[in-house]
């Protein structure tokens, strides 16, 4: 059977509205329509069926026998048209049956996971959440699907992605328990001379706090780097390097191992954390519930920024 693509779709509503009716002046009140433009509409709808549909008897109109066969299933194809464009109920959590990726580092996933896990085990118990580490390369996760939602100082290059700031962070410099440079003040010379121990997915030995220490005409030395938020607190806690953590999210983490913080006696600007998804999602209630979630728990889970041994410049 051929299609014929000159069909207005929207006579379809028209046509539900004369066949409930039975009268063009009332179905014109229904639709907020003129009595002569229903009546073009009726010509129209009766070209395209190839029947009269509504006839006149007397002082009323009365459908025809076409008209009368194909009643029920115009009523049922308008009211499934205003299903597709009728808003997504809300989700009962309870019921929702999914599975959510999130692409986070290894710092997120101990501090935030956690809390998350223990929320959906409450609320929506069918629910799975997959945690996926960063890569040393950048990929289009969310473009291509692989995650539902990415978690961390958003840096994605694929201009669609949708980015929600939650709450800045900051760094700060992470030492074992009698560490040299908890016996005084530190100042950025002091911070510049000992040993470093970056964290970096990339594997990079540079970073903001290198080009903070050149504008004052100073350099690290950087002893090693590793790809994981805790492989850098265990091995600052087993030697005299200095490794780099958040004051909020890495505060647990870091009280854990007793090791200490120290404030970055340099400029470095804030650290944005923020979640990311891709548009598609934008409307999915599931996502949408999933998104009110870790917005709740990453801010609970960020807390109050912990005491710091205060620095100075030099």
């Amino acid at each position: 059977m051929t299609r014929d693509p000159h069909i207005d779709l929207n006579l379809l509503t028209a046509l539900d509205a004369l066949l409930e009716e039975e009268s063009v002046a009332a179905a014109a009140d229904r639709m907020g329509l003129s009595g002569p433009a229903m009546s073009r509409t009726l010509g129209r709808i009766r070209r395209a069926l190839g029947d009269p549909v509504l006839v006149r008897a007397g002082q009323q109109m009365v459908p025809t026998p076409r008209a009368l066969e194909i009643r029920a299933e115009v009523r049922r194809l308008v009211e499934a048209a205003h299903g597709v464009f009728a808003p997504p109920a809300p989700v009962d959590p309870a019921q929702l049956d999914r599975i959510f990726t999130i692409n986070a580092n290894d710092l997120l996933i101990t501090t935030v996971g956690p809390g998350l896990v223990a929320r959906i085990a409450r609320e929506a118990p069918q629910v799975v959440l997959r945690f996926i580490g960063e890569s040393h390369v950048d990929l289009p996760l969310l473009r291509d699907g692989a995650a539902d939602l990415e978690l961390g100082v958003i840096d994605s290059r694929e201009p669609e992605v949708v980015t929600e700031p939650l709450f800045a962070d900051h760094g700060v410099a992470v030492v074992r328990e009698g560490h040299p440079l908890t016996e005084a003040r530190l100042t950025a010379r002091r911070f510049a001379d000992a040993p470093h121990l970056n964290f970096s997915r990339r594997g990079r030995l540079t970073g903001p706090i290198d080009a903070a220490l050149a504008d004052l005409g100073l350099r690290r030395r950087v002893i090693a780097t590793v790809p994981t938020f805790a492989a850098a607190l265990l091995m600052v806690r087993d030697s005299d390097a200095v490794g780099l953590s958040t004051e909020r999210l890495g505060a647990v983490a870091v009280r854990g191992l007793g090791l200490r913080t120290l404030e970055i006696p340099l400029g470095l600007p804030p650290m944005p954390m923020a979640m990311a998804w891709h548009p598609r999602q934008d409307a999915d209630p599931g996502h949408r519930w999933l998104r009110g979630l870790v917005r709740e728990v990453m801010t609970a889970a960020a807390g109050a920024p912990p005491q710091r041994i205060a620095a100075e410049r030099p």
